[in-house]
């Protein structure tokens, strides 16, 4: 972005009366920033909802001088700034109206034709929540989709851990400037991040984790992904906050069930309860709703293998069957029994809940492949 845009654009948000929806009526009717403040009252007056109060806010010499300081903070720190015109701006935040018009970022992020999905839930994750999460990415990994979330305390940081050790892009939405962490604890992670992925605000480094910049956090956290994902969630929390504005959006929303005796499962229970999220056990659930497919590029069959964990679970002994007749096509039972060293009478019955699993066929002749 060209610096003076950015000092105007900038300048625009700290104009009292102005907030990302007013920004972006003022911006697309007169051409850009720049043009806003040369605008003459009377064409501003043209605008729907602009009245005399605002005009005469756009006056005020002193956002212009906020705006270049902030500028030389972004300059010093290099600081990516994503415009929402720009082609690098997250393409699904585009289309909410109170998206931010800009965005700061630090990091190696991508956002281009990349599937991207939210993962939120309560800051004290149970055993239980830490192993759907880390498992749940863990399957999601051949899809290789962006893995976005709030970088606190709980399910956002084991979701961005879950990430990394899987190899996938990660991103976490900030309540706060780029000049610091919240929380402070969470700095150990930021290098490791910021190789593969990184790190979005919309605030300036003036600005705090004050309370209410978590609510407008959550906004971009639902709004640039494709889907949201609440693993578990007490009956009140920013999580359901940030559900509800996913549904606001029309994205998709998922919930970990849980046992209705539970405190921190009643939140996704009550979003399965009353429809507003659709039940999720596992990482199939999610690419059948979404429609997901492997990339033609990676139908190898290693990853034919690991598609079809996904969506079937398999035995040691079943998956022992199943990657040999991957790798050896067609077989006769007799040979998968010698080869694989099962005795004939248990490999008969391993087939048959294979077949009815849906991961082998029997052929005329005793004949088995794998689907």
């Amino acid at each position: 972005m060209v610096l003076e845009d950015l000092h105007y654009v900038l300048a625009l948000q700290k104009v009292e009366g102005v907030g990302d929806v007013v920004a972006k009526k003022l911006i697309n009717h007169c051409g850009s920033a720049k043009e806003v403040f040369d605008a003459k009252p009377s064409h501003l007056k043209s605008i729907d909802g602009v009245g005399d109060i605002l005009i005469k806010n756009l006056k005020d010499k002193t956002v212009l001088t906020k705006a270049e300081e902030e500028v030389g903070f972004i300059q010093n720190e290099k600081i990516d700034c994503l415009y929402y015109k720009d082609y690098n701006y997250p393409d699904r935040l585009k289309h909410c109206i109170d998206g931010p018009i800009v965005l700061f970022a630090s990091g190696n992020l991508d956002f281009q034709n990349r599937r991207m999905i939210s993962i939120v839930g309560t800051r004290q994750i149970t055993s239980y929540g830490t192993e759907f999460c880390k498992k749940l990415i863990e399957d999601l990994a051949v899809f290789n989709p962006v893995i976005v979330s709030g970088f606190a305390y709980g399910v956002d940081i084991v979701a961005h851990q879950a990430a990394m050790e899987n190899n996938l892009q990660t991103v976490g939405v900030l309540a706060h400037g780029l000049n610091q962490i919240y929380p402070k604890t969470h700095k150990k992670y930021v290098a490791k991040m910021e190789q593969n992925g990184g790190f979005l605000t919309e605030f300036w480094s003036s600005s705090n984790p004050d309370k209410e910049n978590f609510v407008r956090r959550n906004r971009i956290v639902a709004g640039m992904s494709e889907a949201t994902i609440v693993i578990e969630s007490a009956e009140k929390g920013g999580s359901l906050i940030t559900a509800n504005l996913a549904n606001d959006y029309n994205r998709d929303v998922f919930a970990v069930p849980g046992r209705t005796t539970d405190k921190l499962s009643q939140g996704c229970n009550d979003l399965i309860k009353t429809q507003r999220a659709n039940l999720m056990t596992s990482a199939a659930d999610l690419a059948y709703i979404l429609n997901w497919e492997l990339e033609q590029s990676t139908t190898s069959n290693n990853a034919k293998t690991i598609q079809k964990q996904l969506f079937v679970s398999l035995d040691n002994d079943e998956q022992k069957i199943y990657d040999y007749l991957q790798k050896n096509g067609k077989q006769l039972l007799d040979v998968i029994a010698l080869d694989c060293e099962f005795p004939i009478f248990k490999i008969s019955s391993i087939l048959l809940n294979m077949e009815l699993k849906g991961v082998i066929r029997p052929l005329p002749g005793k004949l088995f492949e794998a689907i």
